[in-house]
């Protein structure tokens, strides 16, 4: 279901279904030197939803993503994750995990002592460590390569690392700023479904920014359209696929559908900009 977004307004289907993880209430960002990036965004994120941010490049995306992360601030407005400032809940609450385009992996370190670092500057034991690791390598299938520098790894698999430690981190919620972009289709496609298992198995609440809409409908229980710079969200689109995605899906004609919708939103906010 598409849902039209007046500017400012929080849907009632977003805001459904119990307290929300995350609230965005009338954010905005403006930059020293007066750029305004973001305008008036107000959403709410569901413990359990895979939220998907699409929109031209530079409309905002990655930096509305930055701020709920608590790694950038806000010059309008306010966000709470799970009722506290972003910051402070990710120092407090120690459960949001940030998964990059770059997989960020330190070049001289192993495969093991990145998927560790999160829980060795918690001070967590080696030994648990370990065991916490090598669990999070294994599902992300990555188990024999624990002594391998990111430089002896394919772009797919230091992604696959990422996740792991992410994984091994045990966030409650997930934020993913294009982390696939970079891959070609098939490692891409390959990768979407094991996240999909990922949040499955860790029951993890994701924000997504992608640019590609194929990409987001598939992932997502719902994806925010948003408009040209300065960033607003102009529509919602609800997707109606089965929980349990299949490569498959790609070809059902209602995930076509739900594509073109997304295409054609997409569109109407790249000339409504303009007209502006």
């Amino acid at each position: 279901m598409v849902v039209a977004r007046p500017d400012g307004v929080r849907s009632p289907s977003s805001a459904a279904g119990g307290e929300p993880l995350i609230v965005i209430d009338h954010v905005g960002k403006t930059y020293a030197n007066g750029t305004v990036a973001l305008d008036d965004i107000s959403f709410d994120v569901r413990d359990g939803e895979f939220v998907s941010l699409v929109g031209p490049s530079g409309c905002g995306k990655s930096t509305l993503l930055r701020m709920i992360a608590g790694l950038g601030p806000i010059t309008a407005g306010e966000i709470l994750v799970e009722g506290l400032p972003p910051r402070r809940a990710r120092q407090e609450k120690a459960d949001t995990a940030f998964v990059f385009q770059d997989a960020n992996l330190m070049p001289w370190r192993t495969v093991m002592g990145n998927v560790e670092l999160p829980l060795e500057l918690r001070g967590v034991s080696k030994m648990e460590r370990r065991a916490t690791v090598m669990q999070a390598l294994e599902t992300v299938g990555l188990a024999d390569v624990t002594k391998a520098y990111p430089r002896e790894l394919s772009g797919g698999m230091r992604m696959r690392v990422s996740l792991a430690r992410a994984l091994a981190a045990h966030p409650r919620l997930l934020l993913m700023d294009e982390p696939f972009g970079a891959l070609d289709e098939i490692t891409r496609q390959r990768l979407n479904g094991e996240l999909l298992r990922l949040c499955a198995l860790a029951n993890w609440t994701v924000v997504f920014v992608t640019h590609n809409v194929f990409e987001a409908v598939y992932l997502s229980t719902r994806i925010l359209v948003m408009s040209a710079r300065p960033g607003r969200i102009v529509a919602e689109v609800e997707v109606p696929l089965p929980h349990l995605r299949v490569p498959e899906i790609r070809t059902d004609p209602e995930f076509t559908r739900v594509v073109r919708d997304v295409v054609t939103l997409l569109g109407g906010a790249a000339e409504s900009s303009e007209e502006d």
